[in-house]
């Protein structure tokens, strides 16, 4: 079976690892528009590209699909590429560009999109990192078939995970994009052979995982140490949670909520020892900060961090 891949960042290159790796024939990857990155901004290929390349695949880089959209001319070269290319599905992972019906409809077999949630929960573009910030006690990836919907497309394959305590995105991903790359494996041996059948998502218990914001990142003390832990968790790598202090952002790499009753307002630094960490009364509760870091400096453990910057008796805000 041919497959075309349209796909991004590392959760994507993931699963092209391991359909290449099980000898599915992919005869073209579709991939994000190189971006600036890093301190000099260079031009940088997305992990899908790099794949690809290192592989011998052939790569093209549209920078839109939509014929009707601001770059017609680009969206039917990309069109007449893909119905020159002989295929059978496409798989997307994380691709970042809407696909319009007019391309869902040149594969024969459709597009089949490996999506880091249990569907209809967390549809749309940060599944892990709401799922994380919500309190969610697991959850997993689903193999479904896409229609011009936000991921509302029949279900194919499920399979949860639990969403272990001081669970970050970072690691989370990792944990997902191993287990999509297995189960898109699965759904394509199964869909050669005939065996996977769609179930229609139910509209209860749908919601929708907004991209995150940089804004998201300033934590406010007022709220619980529950709440702003589970952000911290959401929030590494990106953007990652900070407080403020004298106009200063410190970030927050790790961090518990702790079930102590404290009568210091929110934001005031009850102790910074470096043997505890650094904690913070909150709206309910007081949270330990564990790793820290400063503005242009590295990520360093509070003992450390306390030694070039003191937080003891601060307020943040």
């Amino acid at each position: 079976m041919k497959i075309i891949f349209a796909g991004t960042p590392e959760f994507a290159a993931v699963a092209l690892q391991a359909l290449h790796q099980a000898g599915f024939e992919i005869p073209l990857v579709l991939t994000q528009p190189d971006r600036p990155a890093g301190r000099g901004m260079n031009l940088q290929a997305s992990p899908v590209k790099q794949f690809a390349l290192a592989h011998g695949l052939p790569v093209a880089q549209p920078t839109s699909l939509r014929l009707d959209g601001k770059y017609p001319d680009i969206a039917q070269t990309a069109h007449e590429l893909l119905q020159a290319t002989p295929h059978d599905v496409m798989v997307v992972a994380a691709y970042g560009l809407i696909l319009p019906r007019s391309v869902l409809q040149i594969p024969r077999l459709g597009c089949i999109n490996i999506h880091g949630s249990l569907l209809p929960r967390w549809r749309g573009a940060a599944p892990i990192h709401r799922a994380i910030e919500a309190g969610d006690a697991e959850t997993g990836i689903t193999i479904m078939q896409m229609e011009e919907g936000l991921d509302t497309g029949p279900m194919l394959l499920m399979e949860s995970m639990p969403i272990l305590p001081m669970d970050t995105t970072g690691g989370l991903h990792d944990k997902l994009a191993a287990l999509g790359g297995k189960m898109i494996v699965e759904a394509m041996h199964s869909l050669e052979h005939g065996r996977l059948t769609a179930t229609p998502q139910p509209e209860h218990g749908a919601n929708y995982a907004a991209k995150i914001a940089k804004e998201e990142a300033h934590l406010d003390f007022s709220l619980s140490a529950s709440v702003l832990a589970r952000k911290v968790w959401a929030f590494n790598p990106f953007p990652a949670a900070a407080g403020m202090i004298d106009g200063v952002a410190i970030k927050f790499w790790q961090a518990a909520p702790l079930a102590v009753e404290t009568a210091s307002p929110p934001g005031q630094v009850l102790a910074a020892n470096g043997l505890d960490g650094v904690l913070i009364a909150c709206g309910e509760g007081v949270l330990r900060v564990d790793e820290l870091q400063k503005p242009g400096g590295k990520r360093l453990p509070a003992v450390e961090f306390l030694k070039g910057f003191p937080l003891e008796g601060r307020q943040f805000n």
